[in-house]
């Protein structure tokens, strides 16, 4: 049984206007944690009506926030970032206690959401425009200025540091902000309140809406003062948002569904692509976008690394999340934990079973799963196609080059791709190739944060990260100026 972190909230508040409110209507919903899948709290249940007070506290919030320098904005989020880490294991033991992740992965994702802020700052002191000279007769240059009123919804896995992804660079930029955080986790968006009223962040800047996808969620993106959507999620919901916000044509950033592939050839390092498959689809409980969960390997190599991939899936260590040993905890929600089941169930009568694939002998409740691996996956299975986003993950031979090219390409999506071969042109070749916004060559998901992060095809839309992200939550306009005499032609001039 895991045992609940201290100052659990009883009621999760939405934040709105500086204070922590009650929904409009007085409702709330349960809040449970995935190890016993019993309420320990209520979160209010935001409506239209809250995210009608919280878009009016954010519009009044805005000449003043957009109005600082750069300067000033970046030293509010410097604060932000040292309340974060001043945080740091509390934060990181309501992440694993509302969302199953082990607790060490989850001090990883607080470390993170601390670099996020901090960077941003730097970015958007740093950050130039452009300007162009026309010879001696023009000067032409960019303004940049923030897009108004944000909306941030987004995903239960690692919720807080993903939160922090989209609240940095809309804060940087000089954007107010309405965050509707996801329903299942919560608990570490509670947090947020104290950390910004700590470092001084004006009311009305930061607004947080708890609530259901459905209502609070499509209020904000129904909202007409709400001119931008950032979202992450599923690519169904994403594609609802896209065509919800096209009434009001807001911008939109997608970072939706994956099912990224693994390409492995038999003259890579095997030892390092193991370490990487098995990390990169299990840890975070297999519940990451860019988890690699199509193992493609070719064929002299593909037995061999089959059994071994199979064996270490065996041996990762599942259990209570709260516990430093756990390298898998529990999945989010039953609704999710049941999702994934049924993949289990579908792959047994479509592949090979060789590891996991059951519950933990010694886990007799909760939401664990065994990590998971099938092989002899077709092209054409479920299990191969569609996205399950839990601790499973397909694996399949190819013959050649081509034929590895046209596996990794044969799904919907799009988001990320991992290669690994000792012949690094033939690993350029397959990483242009590919259909996806992020390659990695003998690596794993190493990220650089000034790097694009998307996706293409049902991965999403538009990239985020570094100056990209600036770039959404801002307006870029050209000024134009003469410099010497004008010589326009004189339509309508003759007498």
């Amino acid at each position: 049984m895991s045992t609940a972190p201290e100052g659990l909230p009883s009621t999760i508040w939405h934040w709105i206007g500086g204070d922590l409110v009650d929904a409009a209507d007085g409702r709330t919903f349960d809040v449970t944690d995935p190890v016993s899948n019993t309420v320990y709290t209520q979160a209010a249940r935001g409506t239209r009506d809250d995210v009608q007070r919280a878009v009016e506290a954010a519009r009044a919030a805005f000449p003043g926030w957009s109005g600082i320098s750069n300067r000033e904005r970046a030293r509010v989020l410097y604060r932000v970032a040292d309340a974060v880490e001043a945080r740091h294991d509390r934060l990181a033991r309501f992440e694993s206690y509302d969302s199953g992740l082990p607790i060490t992965q989850a001090k990883g994702q607080a470390r993170r959401a601390a670099e996020n802020f901090r960077y941003f700052a730097d970015v958007i002191v740093a950050l130039g425009e452009e300007a162009f000279r026309q010879g001696e007769e023009q000067f032409s240059y960019v303004v940049r200025t923030p897009v108004g009123v944000a909306g941030l919804i987004t995903p239960w896995n690692t919720p807080f540091m993903l939160e922090s992804w989209k609240l940095a660079p809309a804060l940087a930029a000089g954007c107010t902000l309405v965050l509707k955080p996801a329903e299942w986790t919560p608990l570490s968006a509670s947090l947020w309140p104290e950390i910004f009223a700590e470092a001084g962040v004006p009311a009305g800047v930061v607004n947080i809406v708890h609530g259901i996808g459905e209502e609070a969620g499509q209020a904000l993106v129904d909202h007409p003062d709400v001119p931008l959507i950032s979202f992450t999620g599923s690519t169904d919901t994403g594609r609802h948002i896209i065509r919800s916000s096209a009434e009001h044509l807001k911008t939109t950033s997608m970072e939706l569904g994956g099912k990224s592939p693994v390409v492995v050839f038999a003259d890579a390092d095997i030892e390092a692509a193991l370490d990487s498959v098995v990390f990169g689809v299990f840890s975070l409980n297999g519940e990451r976008c860019t988890a690699g969960s199509r193992v493609l390997v070719e064929r002299p190599l593909y037995e061999e690394f089959t059994r071994r991939l199979a064996e270490r899936a065996e041996r990762v260590e599942v259990g209570l999340p709260s516990d430093p040993a756990t390298e898998v905890g529990a999945l989010v929600h039953t609704e999710h934990y049941e999702r994934v089941l049924n993949y289990v169930e579908i792959g047994t009568k479509e592949a090979r079973l060789v590891a996991g694939g059951v519950r933990p002998d010694h886990l007799t409740e909760g939401n664990y799963l065994q990590p998971t691996v099938f092989a002899d996956v077709s092209r054409d299975a479920r299990i191969f196609q569609e996205e399950i986003f839990g601790p499973v993950v397909a694996v399949a031979p190819f013959d050649d080059e081509a034929e590895a090219i046209e596996l990794a390409n044969a799904t919907q999506f799009g988001l990320a791709a991992y290669i690994w071969t000792s012949d690094l042109k033939r690993g350029h070749r397959i990483a242009h190739a590919v259909e996806s916004g992020m390659v990695w060559i003998n690596s794993h998901n190493v990220r650089d944060l000034r790097t694009p992060f998307g996706g293409v095809k049902a991965s999403g839309v538009g990239r985020e990260g570094g100056a990209h992200s600036i770039d959404f939550y801002t307006e870029s306009k050209i000024v134009h100026v003469a410099l010497g005499e004008v010589h326009t032609p004189r339509f309508g001039a003759a007498s």
